[in-house]
């Protein structure tokens, strides 16, 4: 099969490997179409635990081609979107139910071999099987929109809460529905880039500016969410939360950024600071929400290339050109 590896730091090869074969309670899926996010790039430099050489991409869907001798749940010719994490379900953190955090966690695309390719091979137990009217090349967006479900379970339920967003990209514009699906009274939208910012207007939001600055809001929001990961954004972000209000880092960071806190206004203004890391049991919820509509894939998935062009794609990506970038094995 034609497979993309990413062999070491900064280099990327397109290569031809066998074909795999399932285990026992695996499937083998022909990949219809693969996403390309931020995860990726820092996977590209060899960081979120990635082991290089890996077949990257932990956004994919496809077709189940064939089945481990073990699987009943599923059959050849079932379309599916795919949860890339790997849990030990042994460590205490597995035990308490928090797989994300799962001290020998792994995932499809970041230390086995993802959807970059033709096939993949993935646990029966990870694959979402697609309805009918969910066309397979959009499905892509489950699972990012999985990791924006989890957000919002970390908030919690914020009716009439006042919400604002760091970043007009594909987490933040999800992050943005999610808002107005969630009883948010308003939702303000922050980004440098004025055709993501675009955007977000479209979609509804309530207002949008370059900064933070720009809009009359002195007491602050209720809910502030990252979704950039750029210090500087969690630095201003930190500064606009209101008075018992919560500050969400979303957005992955590099490993060696920082922000400072001001300890005594967290306490007397009992502020909280939390953050969101990828999935946990918001797979399946994120399916049905993606099958009932919440997302309009024809705004999210901006460029369909072939896997052929899978370096070109991190470019335009890592530039901030056009939403959610997908390559199609």
């Amino acid at each position: 099969m034609r497979a993309v590896v990413i062999e070491a730091p900064g280099r990327i090869r397109l290569t031809t490997l066998s074909d795999p074969a399932p285990g026992p309670r695996e499937v083998v899926v022909g990949v219809a179409a693969c996403g390309i996010c931020g995860t990726d790039l820092h996977i590209l430099r060899g960081e979120c635990g990635s082991r290089l050489p890996v077949v990257p991409g932990h956004e994919f869907a496809g077709e189940v081609v064939a089945l481990g001798a073990r699987v009943t749940e599923l059959a050849v010719g079932d379309r599916v979107a795919v949860d890339p994490s790997l849990y030990c379900h042994e460590c205490r953190y597995c035990r308490l139910g928090r797989g994300n955090l799962c001290d020998r966690r792994g995932a499809l695309g970041v230390t086995v071999p993802g959807g970059a390719a033709q096939y993949a091979v993935a646990p029966v137990a990870n694959c979402a099987r697609l309805p009918e009217h969910v066309d397979t090349h959009d499905a892509p967006l489950i699972e990012p929109l999985s990791c924006a479900v989890r957000g919002y379970d970390v908030l919690g339920s914020n009716l009439g809460a006042e919400v604002l967003v760091y970043g007009a990209g594909t987490m933040g514009l999800m992050m943005l529905e999610l808002a107005k699906r969630t009883g948010a009274a308003s939702v303000d939208v922050v980004e440098i880039n004025p055709a993501r910012l675009a955007t977000a207007g479209a979609l509804g939001c309530t207002r949008t500016a370059s900064s933070a600055l720009e809009l009359d809001q002195p007491r602050g929001w209720d809910v502030v969410v990252d979704a950039t990961g750029n210090a500087a954004a969690i630095q201003d972000g930190l500064r606009r939360v209101a008075k018992g209000g919560t500050f969400l880092q979303f957005g992955v960071s590099e490993h060696a950024a920082t922000a400072t806190i001001e300890p005594y206004r967290i306490y007397n203004q009992e502020i909280t600071i939390t953050g969101s890391m990828a999935v946990l049991h918001s797979y399946e919820r994120a399916a049905g929400l993606f099958a009932s509509g919440i997302l309009d894939p024809a705004v999210f998935i901006t460029h369909r290339l072939p896997l052929e062009h899978y370096a070109e794609a991190t470019e335009r990506f890592a530039s901030g050109e056009g939403q959610k970038i997908v390559v199609m094995p």
